[in-house]
């Protein structure tokens, strides 16, 4: 484990020695958003796999089947449970996607 630590870390030290350079950091995120967003269709589809494994097994009544179909359901319903309320709070806040989001300020005299 601390080899392994080790290893990540001193692949990433040249990340940490240019990362006064901001455009590179956003670029990095949003190349790491753009990722996630295509693992996430793959995850559901893997929770869903799971169900039906599990039901398969469940139909065939070996052990385990039913622990397998409720592992699938919850990780299926977490999942779309967090990209509902995620979405929901987009939706709230009128954000949508790649719309750059303008912080408060405070206006000042001078």
């Amino acid at each position: 484990m601390k080899k392994a630590l080790i290893a990540v870390s001193l692949f990433a030290l040249p990340l940490v020695a240019s990362a006064q350079n901001v455009s590179n950091l956003r670029s990095l995120i949003a190349e790491a958003g753009s990722i996630l967003n295509m693992v996430i269709p793959v995850l559901i589809a893997l929770a869903l796999v799971v169900f039906f494994v599990g039901l398969i097994q469940y139909i065939w009544r070996r052990k385990g089947g039913r622990e397998i179909m409720i592992a699938g359901l919850v990780g299926l319903f977490i999942m779309v449970s967090v990209w509902g309320i995620i979405r929901l709070a987009q939706n709230s806040l009128g954000l949508q996607n790649g719309q750059p989001i303008q912080p408060p300020y405070v206006p000042q005299t001078y």
